[in-house]
Formats: C-alpha cells, structure tokens, sequence
C-alpha cells in the first residue's frame, strides 16, 4: 500500500512500474517543491522511504498475448473514430495557436465533405492521417505519429469496450490503496481508471489529481463511465484537474459542468503550459498547479 498511488495513461506497454515511478517522482517532487513545500518534496524523492509512492502499472496488459493480434488491433473502431474526431474538434476549438485551429478546422472540413461509405476501419484511417498532420503529432514524423495514435485509440477503446480488461486495470490501482492513501495523480487514460476505481473505495481519499484527462470528452468517454450520471466520488475529499490547452487526448480543463458534486470537492479550469509536449506526463507533474495540492495533502 501506498500513501501516493500513480497510475500512467496510454502507451506505456514497453515500460515498467520501477521506471515510470524514476521517471514520475523526481518531477513531482519539483512541482511539490515549486509549491513551497520543500519538505514534503525531500520525502517524496530523496528520502528513499520505500512505500510513500508507487505506480500502478498496467501497461503490460496490452502488450500481445499471441502471434494473431497486435496491441494497436481496435476492438471498437466506431469508437475509436468518435475518439479521434474529438481530439481533432478539441484542436479546431481550443488550440492555443491560430495556425493549429485552422489546419484542424480544415481537416474536420474535409473529413466531413469527404463522408464514408466503407465501414468503419475505413473511415478511421482519414482521421487518423488529419490527426497526424497537426502539430502536436506531426513533429514525431508521418509514421511514429500515425503509430502513436493507432496505440492510444486502441489502447482508451479497448479499455472502455473490454471488461475482463477493465476490471484488471483497475484491480492493479486497487491492490495499492487502502485507508493510509492521501493522494491519487493519475494521466490521461489513467485518469478514468482513477475515477472508476475512486467510486470502488469504502475509505475516504484526501486528494485525486487528474491530468491530460479524457473524462470530459461527451459522447465517447464520458457517456461510458461507470456509475452513470457521472458524478465526484463520495470518497473524494478534493480533486484537482489540470490541462494543457493543447493536449489533444485531453477534454476541457473545467469539468464542473459535467459532474454532479453537491460536496463542492471539484477545482476545474486549471490550465498549464508544457510546451512542446502538452501532453507528456512529467511535464504536468513538474507544474505548481500540481505540486501545491500534492504538497498541501502530504504535509
């Protein structure tokens, strides 16, 4: 058990537990650290104190299991497609540079005067190849961009549309809470995994962070959510959602509107900057934002 549970998102397969926490605290100890509370920040990284933070890894479980699929096969292509015209909405409404709303409002344009009468896995592929052109993707180059964003639809629709998946994803996030946890920092797809499991918890849960996060996407994550209406767990005591503006996978920072929280639990419209990665996870762990309500629930 773990007084901080980290829980990563999409295409994290080819990692492990170990070197995602190696990778995760140092920064999120400089966020805490940011914040003001160097303390907290020195125990979180330097102290060496086993068990103060863990990751829940799950990215092995979409690794292949056999030699007739891949980990980029798409269980749930209408959904995948839904996904992705999101990201690709999400870009024309919200992108912080002018150039990057107009090339996704053309391709969105094109999209829709181009239609598709050729099944679903057809009509995926022009979106994926519109998602590519636009910059947060096309600085990877054609084919890692087009590689990158097979595996995270495959990996969110599988997620949502799999149950024997689901329910080991959160049982990984499960095994490392109990009644000592104070904060939850969870990243992207991890974000809905938190959340489901938050509504599991029998104990109260001082702080769950969510970054990069796809709750909010209406009508392809956040119509799937379990329980429905979607609302703050009552375990919750305080959430904190963060965003870049141009994180793609990311719905809107404020999700007030879309969760019922009669506690008042839920701070929404934070917004960061992470530059040329919006939506890398080290990038937001490192963000004041992050850091004082982290520092504030460890102190």
């Amino acid at each position: 058990m773990a007084e901080v549970v980290l829980v990563h998102g999409i295409a994290q397969e080819q990692k492990s537990a170990d070197g995602l926490e190696a990778a995760w605290l140092p920064s999120l100890a400089g966020g805490v650290r940011t914040a003001g509370h160097p303390s907290v920040a020195d125990r979180l990284w330097r102290s060496g104190q086993p068990g103060d933070a863990r990751m829940a890894f799950y990215g092995d479980l979409f690794l292949p299991t056999d030699q007739q699929g891949t980990s980029d096969d798409l269980p749930a292509p209408e959904l995948a497609e839904a996904i992705a015209m999101a990201w690709l909405t999400r870009a024309a409404e919200d992108a912080t540079d002018e150039s990057d709303r107009q090339a996704a409002r053309r391709e969105i344009d094109y999209l829709t005067q181009r239609g598709e009468t050729q099944g679903a896995r057809a009509a995926l592929r022009p979106v994926i190849n519109s998602l590519t052109r636009l910059r947060p993707f096309a600085r990877l180059g054609v084919a890692l961009a087009g590689r990158v964003v097979v595996k995270s639809l495959a990996q969110v629709t599988r997620y949502l549309t799999d149950e024997e998946t689901r329910a080991r994803i959160q049982r990984r996030v499960l095994d490392l809470v109990d009644e000592n946890t104070k904060v939850i920092v969870a990243h992207s797809l991890g974000s809905v995994v938190a959340y489901e499991v938050a509504h599991q918890l029998g104990h109260p849960l001082p702080l769950l962070v969510t970054m990069g996060s796809p709750l909010g996407l209406r009508a392809v994550v956040y119509e799937r959510l379990r329980p429905q209406p979607p609302m703050v767990p009552k375990s919750v005591l305080s959430w904190v959602n963060i965003a870049d503006r141009d994180d793609l996978v990311a719905a809107r920072p404020d999700l007030t509107p879309l969760f019922a929280d009669p506690a008042g639990v839920l701070a929404g419209g934070y917004t960061v900057d992470n530059g040329a990665k919006p939506h890398d996870a080290t990038f937001y762990l490192a963000k004041r934002q992050i850091g004082e309500p982290v520092g504030r629930a460890l102190s």
